[in-house]
């Protein structure tokens, strides 16, 4: 009997090794899509994930205030930068099989596991990338100790749906919106060209990610009647830990399907348009 996707889902969030668990992602992506294309879907079914995803023994995981700092203008800088984002697209594949496995219990139409299926896959293309870019430099994935505080937005949402969307997707993924371009300079000054066009894919992609979230998460305001607007800015204040910080990527976080109005009242500071308004 064929595996459901809930399984396949905790299959992937059991797995330990970085390279081992991607390749699981992919193969389980594979299998769903191939499914779709026959005309077919596999069941979801259900499945129990674990509260935290299985981890290799390296990185050591650490308090955020305990992770070394380095600045990126030199080599160990800029090892530790991508280090740094190899733990964040690990994060990412896990975070995405998890949503699926998570909340079965919620009717959702298949274009929600195509679209978390997809990121999935695709943050595990983007964890091998960043892999043989810091491998390529003489090191490796857990070479270097890692924040521990990655998976605290996953387990204080753990039964709720619309929180999961609007913290992950929305916050912490359009976070990256915000950061990718400096990163691709810092990559670009130092013509590394293999990091540079491993950055530019992840950054394209990304934009995706957060629009799904966007999109899923309009979809079940819609179906309670709920104001969006209103209902991101309690789930942010609920589950996010501190304000939002400026500078945004207005335009990406607009293609994304986010508006200003939605992050900005839960900035640290208000945008000069707004305070001469």
């Amino acid at each position: 009997m064929p595996q459901t996707l809930a399984e396949m889902a905790t299959e992937v969030l059991t797995t330990a090794d970085g390279r081992a668990k991607t390749a699981l992602s992919h193969a389980h992506a594979a299998t769903w899509r191939a499914a779709r294309a026959a005309g077919e879907a596999l069941p979801i079914g259900t499945a129990t994930p674990p509260l935290r995803p299985a981890r290799p023994d390296q990185p050591e995981l650490r308090d955020p205030r305990d992770v070394p700092k380095r600045k990126p203008g030199s080599p160990q800088g800029r090892i530790a930068l991508l280090h740094a984002v190899a733990h964040i697209e690990l994060n990412a594949v896990d975070l995405h099989w998890d949503i699926i496995a998570r909340f079965t219990d919620v009717k959702m139409p298949l274009g929600f596991y195509d679209d978390w299926v997809k990121a999935a896959d695709e943050e595990s293309k983007h964890f091998n990338l960043v892999c043989d870019c810091l491998e390529a430099q003489g090191s490796h994935y857990g070479a270097l100790p890692a924040h521990a505080g990655m998976w605290r937005a996953a387990e204080d949402t753990v039964d709720d749906i619309m929180g999961r969307l609007a913290v992950v997707p929305m916050v912490l993924e359009a976070r990256g919106l915000d950061v990718t371009p400096g990163m691709i300079e810092i990559f670009r000054k130092a013509n590394d060209t293999q990091t540079l066009a491993a950055l530019e894919v992840i950054y394209a992609e990304e934009v995706g990610h957060v629009a799904y979230g966007s999109k899923w998460f309009h979809f079940l305001c819609g179906r309670h009647d709920i104001d969006p607007q209103g209902e991101f800015h309690r789930l942010v204040r609920k589950y996010f830990h501190g304000a939002l910080k400026p500078p945004f990527n207005e335009e990406k976080r607009a293609e994304a399907g986010i508006p200003p109005d939605f992050y900005w009242p839960l900035a640290d500071e208000t945008p000069a348009r707004a305070r001469k308004g």
